[in-house]
């Protein structure tokens, strides 16, 4: 995802502060009176209090669960929770409601809000900072908080004393006094990020940091919060082990034991099928069922069945992902790059993948099987089959010295010509690329392996890479393969694309 303009940030945030504005009218012919009677009741009872307060986020009733956690909180000055609750589930807002509720009425008087960065944090802190200076029913109540020259993002202070300051993973918590006041308010938010748990030393310092110079910031006589908020995104992770030290640590994923909604008044059955329907599954069980995927459990078998004719597809390509290596099979038992030659089809919504030649090989051999692939097509009806080769920007130097010389020579020997379209989309992670292109067809049931070549050696090897996808794995050249082919079916209007004409000339026309 492209990162969003200053100016973009600058007009979002701008918007949000106009409504503010326009979601908190006040009653300007209350009396004093009637204003500090209902100031009264509503602080009595704080689920009022928020929806008053807060009508442009209390825009759904709230659980049970969510009733009980701001019940933990108020009612204990000291007290530790971690909430894993889903996205959708308002963990962050119903924290920001909660601390601003104990901040406005005294209760608490000093604030630090920690992420994976300092930018992270003073992110998370801008809609505190904003609503305390455009809601217009804090400010009617409460009074004007907005204390200029102790007013910026990330680190501010209302003219009533209540000081917030952001900060990120292992930076310096020197400094974080309010006068003579520690923090008495700790709330830790997104702290994980996938990189950094995928390297558990990483974690480890996090915690430490967070154990060792974070907490110990506080006063031993004063009553300490601690609320963090993060979903489970690996088995080892800040929020994981943050849980076992915590008073309470609830999990509260977007649906229950049951597969309900656990929040039906904002998020309904169709709701929730609609947003998870494009992701994948590892995606799906870590952000919204804190259920982080093990290495290897993407793709538990591969999908066999029967393809229909290649001439009824409604498309059909051919895909080459190569390798620098010039090994082939005989030369080597276990190590070196595959490469792979792939057909494959589309149609009625499913993606089938015929034939493919995958092994450790030469160049040579390599080239072989792209004009084989080729040969193929034409047999099974195709004479307007495109064939692409993978060839990003890493790539494109072997490609112009090597492949494209071994491809006109090859064309040579055998008399043939062949029409090369070159796929050169900048790729990133291949496991996270492999996952989310292929795993929801495939867990819909439409992608389909042709059962007529599962004796193929080729094919046999391909479902092996299959269902060994995993983050760590370095054998996934053969579903990188096909994931470039279906991606491109998927995306067949190309803004990059180039289109190479080697090889001899032959009675192949186009």
């Amino acid at each position: 995802m492209a990162k969003k303009s200053d100016k973009v940030i600058l007009n979002e945030w701008q918007e949000f502060k106009e409504n503010t504005k326009r979601a908190t009218p006040i009653d300007l012919n209350e009396t004093a009176a009637q204003k500090a009677k209902r100031i009264e009741q509503l602080e009595k009872h704080p689920e009022k209090w928020f929806k008053y307060y807060f009508p442009n986020y209390y825009t759904a009733e709230p659980e049970l669960f969510h009733i009980k956690a701001t019940k933990r909180v108020l009612n204990n000055p000291e007290y530790y929770e971690v909430r894993s609750w889903s996205r959708e589930l308002s963990k962050s807002v119903r924290t920001m409601m909660e601390v601003l509720y104990l901040g406005l009425t005294g209760k608490k008087r000093n604030v630090l809000m920690v992420s994976a960065t300092r930018d992270d944090a003073a992110r998370l802190l801008e809609p505190y900072r904003l609503t305390l200076e455009n809601n217009q029913r804090i400010i009617n109540d409460y009074g004007i908080q907005e204390n200029l020259g102790s007013w910026e993002e990330g680190e501010f202070k209302t003219r009533s004393g209540l000081a917030f300051r952001a900060l990120g993973a292992r930076q310096s918590p020197r400094g974080t006094r309010n006068e003579a006041i520690r923090p008495d308010v700790i709330l830790i938010d997104d702290i994980d990020t996938d990189k950094e748990c995928r390297n558990p030393e990483i974690t480890k310092a996090k915690i430490e940091w967070i154990e060792q110079a974070l907490i110990p910031t506080r006063s031993i006589s004063v009553p300490l919060l601690i609320i963090a908020c993060g979903n489970i995104i690996a088995k080892y992770c800040c929020i994981t082990e943050l849980g076992k030290k915590a008073d309470t640590h609830e999990i509260i994923n977007i649906r229950d034991k049951n597969g309900k909604s656990t929040w039906p008044s904002k998020n309904t059955e169709e709701m929730i099928d609609r947003a998870l329907k494009p992701l994948s599954t590892s995606s799906q069980q870590k952000e919204y069922y804190n259920n982080p995927v093990l290495i290897g459990d993407i793709f538990k078998n591969a999908v066999w069945g029967k393809c229909p004719p290649l001439s009824q597809c409604e498309q059909v390509l051919t895909y080459a992902d190569p390798a620098t290596s010039n090994k082939d099979k005989s030369s080597t038992t276990s190590s070196g790059s595959t490469k792979g030659v792939g057909v494959i089809g589309y149609k009625d919504g499913k993606y089938y993948l015929y034939k493919i030649w995958l092994d450790i090989m030469s160049q040579s051999r390599f080239v072989g099987f792209m004009y084989d692939a080729k040969d193929w097509c034409l047999k099974n009806n195709i004479d307007t089959c495109r064939h692409w080769l993978e060839n990003n920007s890493l790539q494109n130097p072997f490609y112009e010295q090597v492949l494209k010389k071994l491809i006109l020579t090859v064309g040579r020997e055998r008399n043939k010509r062949l029409t090369v379209s070159l796929d050169t989309r900048p790729k990133g992670d291949k496991f996270t690329r492999i996952e989310g292109t292929l795993e929801p067809i495939w867990r819909g049931g439409d992608l389909v392996f042709n059962i007529d070549e599962k004796n193929n050696p080729h094919m046999q090897r391909m479902e092996e890479q299959f269902v060994g996808v995993a983050p760590n794995s370095k054998f996934m050249d053969g579903p990188d393969l096909l994931e470039g082919g279906v991606w491109i079916i998927q995306n067949r209007t190309m803004s990059a694309e180039t289109r190479y004409s080697l090889g001899a000339r032959q009675n192949y026309h186009y």
